[in-house]
């Protein structure tokens, strides 16, 4: 029998280009970089490319219902046709030198590699923003992307009667696909007023007519069915005992009223996955909201380490089509870096980005996450879902001496279950913060690893740091 170190040894890939996320960004990257010549592995978590945006039915569902979003199925297809190396299931747990040296364990075996490339593209997109409320923790509380999911990928309604609650446009279009498969939307609760919005606001958006026409065939489409949204409007509490069985709902003059529901989706919008970037060491900033530690990246999409480039909601939350579009801008950088000489039309596509960027900032104007839904939070609201940590937990850590964010992880264990704070660490930030925008440190293993692979992981970074000193 081989030893641990020779059972473990990584498989190796050298290549040009390393692109890490199968999504909108990622694609559209590693077309326009195979397309320039250069060799480009596309690593993925998932057993699909497309990432949220695109996804991929299962065959016998394809066949049943037709392709979905067969724009994807275009991009994959010219992707793999241009010489792009696919290698889905991966995960990249950890990196080193710039992103030029990456870890990575197939999800399904455990077994290790390693990726050398000359520069990096991080694309690793975003995932939904929750907020804790009594009762958030109750089957049938879930997400808006995973009833999404549930209605186009598998065709099947999250619940007979449903109600939507949180903030942000992603409401609508979740609505709609709920209604498509037969549920009962009981009511769209959203936090702001976006649908009656001031003279500043109604300028910006007269500006990007293609959003607001979607946006109007999405308010069309719930009028027809006889749903309302209630603007100025939050989810208090859920209530139920082996599931939720009705939710309260508050409104601005204060007044409260109970729906009976057996599916409640609530989300705040998008937060970006940087932990790749930030173990690389980049520098970040708050982004405009203030909420969020962002890579700085150039118009191009370089960050403040040499090699690393990071496109698509990674870089900040602005929808699908800025994602495609930072995507190119970060490829045709990177050929630029890497074979010069090569033609390199960017204006077009750079004007396109900060026209998206802008709406993207009318957007986080329209839907803002005001300071006080983190503040009200009960005591008695438990914040950390895997560890089991309440809010009255964190805050009387930090009022006995925790008082900065990492002291009160250490203290309360919140943010070290297996999400890795992913879903909570936002909220301990704010809960544990002087009003700036901090995050949990970025360290390896960046998603957890069987034990084993751990194990073996290790010693595969000692190894490289070893043969580093060697040299």
């Amino acid at each position: 029998m081989a030893d641990a170190t020779e059972e473990w040894e990584p498989e190796e890939w050298e290549t040009d280009v390393a692109v890490v996320g199968g999504g909108p960004a990622g694609l559209h990257a590693a077309l326009v970089l195979a397309q320039g010549g250069l060799d480009v592995v596309l690593l993925d978590e998932s057993d699909t490319l497309g990432g949220q945006y695109y996804k991929r039915r299962a065959p016998q569902l394809a066949a049943a219902f037709g392709d979905f979003r067969p724009r994807g199925t275009e991009l994959i297809r010219e992707a793999r046709a241009a010489g792009v190396v696919v290698r889905t299931g991966t995960l990249v747990w950890g990196a080193e030198d710039a992103g030029r040296t990456l870890f990575t364990s197939d999800v399904r075996t455990g077994s290790l590699g390693r990726v050398r490339a000359r520069a990096t593209l991080a694309a690793t997109g975003a995932y939904e923003r929750s907020l804790p409320f009594p009762g958030w923790t109750l089957p049938g509380v879930v997400t808006p992307g995973f009833a999404l999911h549930l209605a186009t990928m598998d065709r099947v309604p999250v619940g007979s009667r449903v109600v939507l609650a949180g903030t942000g446009p992603f409401l609508l279009p979740v609505a709609c696909a709920l209604l498509e498969v037969g549920a009962g939307i009981e009511a769209v609760v959203e936090l702001n007023h976006p649908y009656r919005p001031g003279v500043s606001a109604i300028g910006g958006a007269l500006r990007q007519p293609a959003r607001l026409a979607e946006a109007a065939r999405y308010l069309l489409t719930l009028a027809r069915h006889g749903v309302r949204v209630e603007q100025g409007a939050r989810v208090l509490a859920a209530h139920g005992d082996t599931q939720v069985a009705a939710v309260d709902i508050g409104h601005e003059d204060g007044g409260v009223r109970r729906l009976e529901t057996d599916a409640l989706c609530v989300g705040f919008g998008f937060r970006p996955s940087t932990e790749l970037p930030r173990l690389l060491g980049c520098r970040t900033e708050p982004d405009r909201t203030g909420t969020e530690q962002l890579p700085v990246v150039d118009e191009d999409g370089a960050t403040s380490a040499d090699g690393l480039y990071v496109a698509g909601d990674c870089a900040g939350i602005a929808g699908v089509q800025a994602a495609g579009v930072r995507g190119e801008l970060a490829a045709h950088a990177i050929l630029r870096r890497l074979a010069p000489g090569r033609p390199s039309r960017v204006a077009a596509l750079r004007r396109r980005a900060r026209a998206l960027d802008r709406f993207a900032a009318l957007a986080d104007r329209i839907y803002p996450l005001p300071a006080d839904v983190v503040a009200d939070i009960s005591d008695a609201t438990e914040v950390c879902r895997c560890e089991g940590v309440s809010a009255g937990e964190i805050r009387q850590a930090v009022a006995t001496g925790w008082n900065d964010l990492h002291g009160t992880k250490a203290a309360t264990r919140a943010g070290m279950g297996p999400c890795q704070g992913r879903e909570c660490g936002h909220i301990v930030a704010a809960l544990a913060g002087r009003g700036e925008a901090e995050c949990f440190a970025a360290r390896m293993p960046l998603r957890p690893l069987p034990m084993a692979t751990t194990v073996a992981g290790q010693m595969a970074v000692a190894a490289g740091e070893q043969e580093v000193t060697d040299r």
